[in-house]
């Protein structure tokens, strides 16, 4: 949220608040403003998915943090929760919003509709995460899944946005909106439908005719969704993460400069490739984030956002040496997106590495250093290094802290 304050969607995010949102006590992040929970979860869901650096769950084709994030910190700066209690309503919507989508069919089901997984996992995951801040009990949870079905929407027409904003609404912004109303309209009184899971005209039967809906309590309470949930090392897309992590191994092992670069070849699967395949935004441009690599050394989150620097004189030299190869083997192994990188030295040698586990993945989970360092790097900048540091300090103490609004009062400049 705070990193994402930024850029286009959280500048769009501002202008909404400031001239259209209603008034009310709820934190927008960054920026010093307050708007109504329904209002401030928009605005905050938009930040957190204001670019590729927020979490994904690779299963239901979603990313969680986003939506139920913003939603739980809505509802329980409104009602006022302790810490504790905000980490079991962030643990439940991650759980909640993923099983719907898995139960729909997951990634397949994705890949056959033009329905966004994104924005119905991100609705039932902010609706559960809401509703559980606000202390609602089983029978209003029911009505709260109702309106949240009702509300579940979003087409993958964001994939014509080149700006990022209308992605943002669709993944986040959008569904935490739409899960804290549903908490709210529950809350003061409203009732409804209390099986939109099954019964005449259900969920399921109007969105995803194919769905197995025991996949919905499949191993409940043994299996928490939050554990399974990928978390980025490098702010750029997901398809470019393995062969920055292959660059950086490839480095760790054997020094070199760029100049001792003669090639660098990257194997990905076609269906991977093509989405990073010299795009014209820096942290999606595979080329382009290999040659900040090699002229960097790392792939930091300002790098990945200079769009003038695609066009610098060093790193278009670098550039010239990459080469995305489309390897058909590698598509037998998704959705685990396999990367193999060759460096090609000017004296000869080659340098090798196959990446199967992206570091940030529950396969390789990265170092709570690792994590820390990735926040500074976001929120440092905007923040400042004393409150970001107050702040990764405060999240990771988060179960002794008395009321939510003390991670809030750090989320904003100043």
């Amino acid at each position: 949220m705070i990193s994402g304050s930024e850029l286009l969607p959280g500048q769009a995010a501002q202008r909404y608040v400031s001239a259209s949102a209603g008034r009310g006590a709820a934190t927008v992040a960054s920026f010093p403003l307050t708007a109504a929970p329904a209002d401030a979860a928009l605005a905050n869901g938009v930040m957190a998915h204001a670019d590729e650096t927020d979490d994904s769950h690779n299963e239901s084709r979603s990313h969680p943090g986003s939506s139920v994030v913003p939603a739980a910190l809505a509802m329980g700066e409104d009602g006022g929760i302790d810490g504790t209690r905000l980490l079991r309503a962030v643990t439940l919507g991650y759980d909640i919003g993923t099983r719907v989508v898995m139960a729909m069919g997951g990634a397949a089901f994705s890949y056959e509709s033009s329905l966004a997984t994104h924005s119905i996992a991100g609705t039932f995951g902010a609706a559960a995460a809401a509703a559980c801040a606000a202390g609602l009990d089983a029978q209003q949870m029911r009505f709260v899944l109702d309106y949240t079905a009702q509300q579940s929407s979003g087409i993958v027409a964001w994939r014509r946005d080149t700006d990022h904003i209308e992605k943002a609404f669709v993944f986040a912004g959008m569904p935490a909106r739409n899960g804290v109303t549903a908490a709210l309209l529950v809350k003061s009184g409203w009732n409804g439908v209390d099986d939109i899971f099954s019964g005449a005209d259900n969920f399921f039967q109007a969105y995803a005719p194919k769905a197995m809906p025991a996949r919905l309590v499949e191993a409940l309470g043994e299996r928490y969704a939050i554990t399974q949930t990928d978390i980025k090392k490098w702010t750029v897309g997901s398809p470019i993460q393995a062969p920055l992590d292959a660059m950086a191994a490839i480095r760790g092992r054997t020094p070199f400069t760029a100049d001792e670069v003669r090639e660098v070849s990257v194997r990905v699967a076609p269906s991977v490739a093509a989405v990073v395949d010299n795009r014209d935004m820096p942290d999606i441009c595979l080329q382009h984030m290999m040659a900040v690599m090699l002229l960097d050394g790392t792939a930091s989150f300002h790098a990945a956002h200079d769009k003038p620097r695609m066009q610098d004189a060093a790193v278009l030299a670098q550039r010239a040496k990459v080469r995305l190869m489309r390897d058909e083997e590698l598509a037998k192994l998704l959705p685990v997106r396999v990367a193999i990188v060759d460096v090609t030295l000017t004296d000869g040698r080659v340098l090798s590495e196959r990446i199967t586990a992206v570091r940030g993945t529950p396969r390789n989970p990265m170092e709570r250093t690792e994590v820390m360092e990735k926040a500074r790097d976001l929120i440092a900048p905007v923040l400042g290094r004393g409150k970001a540091e107050r702040l990764i300090a405060t999240i990771y103490a988060i179960e002794g802290v008395g009321m939510c609004g003390g991670v809030e009062g750090l989320l904003q400049r100043g």
